[in-house]
């Protein structure tokens, strides 16, 4: 028998409000119809700034914030909803996920780390489980080939796709490199 999460109903939050802040639009777009179908009441922002204007106007029941966007760090953003609203429930999404960060995160209010790409069940279930029960593991993780493969394709494409400044960051050689570039993406 599985451990199943207990999940939350929506229709038991008075404020159904859901702000996602990513600079990545077709994602950000995505995951908002995505979660409009399943009744959040979405707010888009793509940057710090305009996610701390939109937290001003409407205090948000619930936050998706990606931790790293074009002008700043949206932990910014995570403590204006921690001050505007304590109750707000507040993921963090990144490409980037390490443990400083998600442990910043947790810090400054946010109740879940996700590693993109999430999907939108996997942000609805982060942002309605149960705070005093603990998360179940995921049905089918990426396996760590798969993990290094997503991290060394983002430094690439960060880069520009530019091999020789890809290779000096992960500090591999440029062959090495090129070989696994040039290979199918792991499972």
């Amino acid at each position: 028998m599985k451990n199943e999460p207990v999940l939350q109903n929506l229709n038991d939050f008075e404020n159904k409000t859901l702000l996602i802040v990513d600079d990545d639009n077709p994602f950000r777009e995505r995951l908002a119809r995505a979660m409009e179908k399943k009744g959040f009441e979405v707010i888009q922002a793509e940057g710090v700034q305009k996610g701390i204007d939109t937290v001003k106007l409407k205090k948000p029941g619930f936050a998706v914030v990606d931790l790293r966007l074009g002008d700043g760090n949206g932990l910014e953003v995570v403590k204006q909803i921690q001050q505007s609203n304590t109750t707000s429930r507040i993921i963090m999404l990144t490409g980037y996920g390490n443990i400083p960060t998600a442990v910043a995160a947790i810090k400054e209010g946010a109740i879940d780390y996700l590693a993109k790409p999430a999907d939108a069940d996997d942000v609805e279930k982060a942002l309605l489980a149960d705070p005093a029960k603990k998360a179940v593991p995921p049905e089918n993780p990426m396996s760590a080939d798969r993990v290094k493969w997503e991290h060394i394709h983002r430094v690439f494409e960060l880069c520009n796709r530019n091999v020789s400044e890809t290779a000096r960051r992960l500090k591999m050689h440029r062959r090495t490199l090129q070989r696994i570039l040039s290979k199918r993406s792991p499972k």
